[in-house]
């Protein structure tokens, strides 16, 4: 005999397949003010693109009139730099010399600090020591850059590299402005490369422990290169930061332009040749009014060179690790 067990119940009803989910539907019912705030991102980004090329313009046009009579090939291999003598040369080689001097002398002091902080705050540091000496370290960064030419002219040079150290040094040199154009710029490479630092999984951190490494041969030989890109980025901000940076060399490093083998002499910076020239006494449309525009466009195009090597290297360092 046999017993049927089949019942019939919820369970064994049959039912319909169910309605699929419209994302399109979903996608066209915005809420209110939604396209509104879809307008306004749009506007900021395509203002932002306007803003460069309007830069662009108005750098490229002024240029263009300079290099209608001044050659290209001579302002930039020229070695002397007299716009406004009455025996007028224009080579810039001079002023991008000083430039490079700051620049180089900056990061040796940014640098090696900078990446020190950034250690110290991410991997030895406690939570609550963190807390404080962080924005202690970006404070720096809030002081302005005429305050810092200042403490070059007037504390740097007479008394840390003349007094303190015995140097034979004048009292405009690109020495003082390089090792405090390195101070101004320290804030900006140890807050980014900690970011980068701390933003490396712990489990990189606990595995090196783990197989005996210390803690010093974990910070330098598994965080370090995990965050190189980050670091690296850092580093190419403050050199961006340390080429365009104006005040500091203007009041510390000096106004003769002149090539220079010895950071202890004075020489004029790119930068500083535009805060000095842009005093409205030269007539615009002029050869000297146009040679701020000359000089503002080769520094632009040099941070973008430098902005592209950086894109370039961050790219490829992150694709290794």
């Amino acid at each position: 005999m046999s017993v049927n067990l089949t019942t019939q119940g919820p369970s064994s009803r049959t039912t319909g397949p169910e309605p699929a989910f419209n994302a399109s539907r979903l996608h066209h019912r915005r809420r209110p003010g939604e396209a509104a705030i879809l307008i306004v991102l749009r506007g900021a980004a395509l203002l932002s693109v306007m803003v460069t090329v309007g830069i662009i313009a108005a750098l490229v046009l002024p240029a263009v009139e300079f290099f209608r009579e001044i050659s290209f090939g001579d302002f930039l291999t020229g070695t002397r730099w007299a716009p406004t003598f009455a025996d007028q040369s224009f080579g810039v080689v001079p002023l991008v010399l000083g430039t490079l001097w700051t620049t180089v002398i900056g990061l040796c002091v940014a640098v090696p600090f900078g990446l020190g902080a950034a250690v110290f705050l991410s991997e030895y540091a406690s939570p609550r020591l963190r807390k404080w000496l962080k924005p202690i370290l970006e404070l720096l960064a809030g002081v302005p850059s005429v305050v810092y030419g200042f403490f070059a002219l007037q504390f740097v040079t007479p008394y840390f590299l003349r007094d303190f150290l015995g140097m034979e040094i004048q009292p405009y040199n690109v020495l003082a402005a390089g090792i405090v154009l390195g101070v101004m710029i320290i804030p900006t490479i140890a807050s980014l490369s900690e970011d980068a630092l701390s933003a490396v999984p712990n489990a990189l951190r606990d595995g090196s422990l783990a197989i005996g490494a210390n803690r010093m041969q974990t910070t330098l030989r598994v965080v370090f290169p995990a965050a190189l890109s980050g670091i690296a980025a850092a580093v190419v901000l403050g050199i961006s930061r340390a080429v365009g940076e104006t005040m500091i060399v203007a009041l510390a490093a000096g106004t003769q332009a002149r090539m220079i083998t010895d950071p202890t002499k004075g020489a004029q910076t790119m930068t500083g040749f535009i805060a000095q020239a842009a005093t409205g006494e030269n007539p615009v449309g002029s050869l000297e009014y146009n040679t701020l525009f000359a000089v503002g466009l080769l520094l632009f195009v040099i941070t973008l060179v430098i902005n592209m090597i950086s894109i370039a290297l961050v790219r490829r360092i992150r694709e290794a690790y």
